[in-house]
């Protein structure tokens, strides 16, 4: 895979930069459940192929990623919690 098909993954099933596993999964399905020929509407056989491509692209991606669990990491993700590391001691503000 490289970095151009990924992009496109993204951009079929409509996702930004950043996206949850549950966000992937859940986009794939409104796709399929909007699009398939099945749904009583004129669906397209074809869009249907590329949403599930797309969808299987990503998840390869998500499986094979490598999570990083250093702290500054753990800070970027949980921005509350850096607040409450950076005023913890504070007379006013701390204590939980």
């Amino acid at each position: 895979m490289t970095y151009a098909e990924l992009q496109e993954a993204l951009l079929i099933l409509g996702l930004g930069k950043r996206a949850t596993l549950k966000e992937i999964k859940t986009r794939q399905r409104e796709l399929v459940k909007r699009y398939h020929p099945d749904a009583g509407n004129a669906g397209d056989p074809e869009l249907i192929r590329k949403v599930n491509a797309a969808y299987g692209m990503l998840l390869d991606y998500v499986s094979e990623y490598r999570f990083s669990f250093a702290e500054d990491e753990f800070y970027e993700q949980n921005p509350e919690e850096r607040l409450w590391m950076q005023f913890a001691d504070d007379p006013l503000w701390g204590k939980r």
